[in-house]
């Protein structure tokens, strides 16, 4: 399409500032940026879609239309939505004339979207020849909204015309939509999507912006997959834990030129559905905020509580009982390079929890409330309230859903939270029951591929309460979740969590001991075995760990091991002569029990 046809609809938007005799160029794709430099994502003939966020001052127009004019982009579309009426710099109008580059404005009241489908609608169009009508089948469906299938009805059309199984991932490996043909009728298996989702986070953290190739092994030989990430063209930091992509069960090095723009074309229809849904997710965010604000400014428990109820009916439809609730913290942190500007951490942490705590066959948007605050996400995750019991009198038992003291109720779920059977069944999107989530389970199925996001500059913390069955708890709840997260900061590694049943535990004491005092304390006592297995290979250490893993219990110790009761004692005797320590008192087990952990 040429760059004249986009001031031939009104709906579009769009106001030429300049550069009317360059209306002929050719317009190839479109993309929406607000980095400084965003060529390395360019090729030629797109349409940019900036929101300015780049611009710092008069002087940053100059190189930033420079290096569009020398990719040979079509033209420039500057957004009004955050200039305040202030209208397009007249900076950023004069360097577009030097540069011969068509400058539009793009109204406030029109989404980047808009322009973005209709421009992917026409050059589709153009380009692929017998494959338009598939590319208008998808428009139709995707603009039409839930009603007409959404990603997956699209997938199936991709099924159906070109035999191309396809499947939309989030950053998690959950899985939004896919062909109903591929493999198990639609569903990949959960570690598939897990490593699917890993490589392609590697390869854009490794600077290559798709698509990317893996192939894996598979009965019979090995299975290519084409990886297109679903929008994109941000500070990858910012997008890379919320971005979604579309696997491909193909060889994509192999497809013609028409069939590889008909993809692409495909990824931006989807990232018209991406902004969608996030959009839905607007009502959600705006009730955690304020309940997050309430809480923060120690307001009334009445006051939170109303607040609540109007939650309870968006977060858990169709229930009038009060639910349990539980606090999750996240915080997502980056390390810039000294006179970069720094990435805030807590619309990226809000983007990640919301994929974390989504079920596995719903969208985040159904039931999860996050919101943020400076660097750190919160989330509110409604449970089902407790049934009430009642007692010989007819009056409610303490801790159950109707009964007493805001505080026997708190202490009833953490209890019943910390204890056996608590957790689920593991995985993104693992449903919450009425005894709540742990730590450790939210981050089993997305580790991974998480951790090949954050690559070696990022860093997940999670923190993750007890449950709670009123306002009043909810404060206590918040503070819970952030002690909880602080434990899980001083552990190493890019992705870790902590749960509250670890702070009355000495794992809460142990991170915070400084290092050198820990160095001190763990040589005193385990270098004389080291040293000792150094020169015999008696394997010292490791008898330790286990005789103090069973309670030292001889004969459980001594199976585990393989060994001979005599020989474990001669062992453990040892022990105790290299260091002076009696493996019998309890205050030298407790030793080098601390010791071991602070290995």
């Amino acid at each position: 399409m040429r760059l004249r046809a986009l001031l031939d609809s009104e709906a579009l938007g769009l106001r030429l500032l300049g550069g009317t005799d360059e209306l002929d160029r050719t317009v190839r794709g479109v993309m929406t940026t607000d980095l400084t430099d965003p060529s390395r994502y360019l090729s030629g003939g797109e349409l940019v879609l900036t929101g300015l966020a780049w611009r710092h001052g008069p002087q940053d127009s100059e190189p930033f239309v420079r290096i569009l004019a020398a990719a040979g982009v079509a033209g420039l579309a500057a957004g009004e939505a955050e200039l305040s009426g202030a209208g397009v710099p007249e900076d950023l109008v004069r360097a577009c004339a030097r540069h011969r580059l068509p400058l539009f404005a793009v109204d406030e009241d029109v989404a980047f979207a808009t322009i973005t489908e209709h421009v992917v609608r026409q050059v589709s169009g153009e380009r692929a020849g017998d494959l338009a009508a598939v590319v208008e089948r998808h428009r139709r469906l995707m603009s039409s909204g839930p009603a007409g299938g959404g990603p997956d009805v699209v997938l199936d059309l991709l099924g159906s015309d070109l035999d191309l199984h396809a499947w939309v991932l989030s950053p998690t490996g959950r899985q939004i939509a896919g062909t109903a043909a591929g493999a198990a009728g639609g569903r990949l298996p959960a570690q598939l999507r897990a490593q699917l989702a890993g490589e392609h986070l590697g390869a854009l953290r490794g600077g290559r912006p798709g698509p990317h190739r893996v192939t894996l092994p598979a009965a019979g030989g090995g299975v290519t997959y084409s990886l297109f990430p679903v929008g994109g063209g941000r500070d990858l930091r910012e997008t890379v834990l919320s971005d979604w992509l579309l696997a491909v069960e193909a060889d994509a090095g192999e497809w013609p030129p028409e069939r590889l723009d008909l993809v692409h074309g495909v990824t931006q229809l989807i990232a018209v559905e991406r902004e969608r849904r996030d959009a839905a997710r607007s009502v959600r965010r705006r009730l955690a905020q304020e309940v997050l604000e309430l809480v923060q400014a120690g307001a009334q428990p009445g006051e939170i509580a109303a607040r609540l109820r109007v939650a309870v009916p968006v977060l858990l439809p169709g229930t009038g009982a009060a639910p349990q609730w539980q606090v999750v913290v996240a915080r997502v942190e980056w390390e810039v390079p000294y006179g970069q500007p720094g990435i805030a951490g807590g619309p990226v942490a809000q983007a990640m929890l919301e994929e974390m705590l989504a079920g596995a066959d719903r969208d985040p948007a159904d039931r999860i409330a996050v919101a943020h605050t400076g660097d750190e996400a919160v989330a509110l995750v409604p449970l089902p309230a407790l049934p009430a019991r009642t007692g010989a009198d007819g009056a409610p038992e303490p801790g159950t859903a109707d009964s007493g003291t805001a505080g026997d109720r708190a202490r009833k779920g953490a209890a019943e939270s910390a204890g056996p059977g608590r957790g689920h069944s593991g995985g993104p999107g693992a449903e919450t029951g009425a005894t709540g989530l742990r730590a450790s389970a939210l981050l089993a199925a997305v580790r991974e591929p998480l951790a090949r996001a954050l690559a070696d500059d990022g860093r997940l913390t999670l923190g993750v309460s007890a449950a709670v069955h009123s306002p009043e708890g909810l404060r206590g709840a918040l503070e819970e979740a952030r002690h909880a997260r602080r434990v899980a900061a001083a552990r190493p590694g890019s992705v870790c969590a902590a749960g509250h049943e670890e702070l009355a535990s000495h794992v809460l004491l142990l991170p915070f001991v400084p290092d050198d005092v820990r160095r001190a304390f763990t040589a005193r006592l385990l270098d004389p075995l080291r040293a000792y297995d150094h020169r015999h290979r008696a394997e010292l250490v490791t008898t330790l760990e286990a005789f103090l893993d069973c309670d030292g219990s001889w004969t459980r110790c001594a199976a585990r091991l393989h060994l001979h009761v005599n020989t474990l004692r001669y062992r453990v005797g040892r022990i105790e002569q290299l260091t002076g320590r009696d493996l019998a008192r309890l205050e030298d087990k407790l030793d080098f029990f601390l010791a071991l952990r602070m290995r």
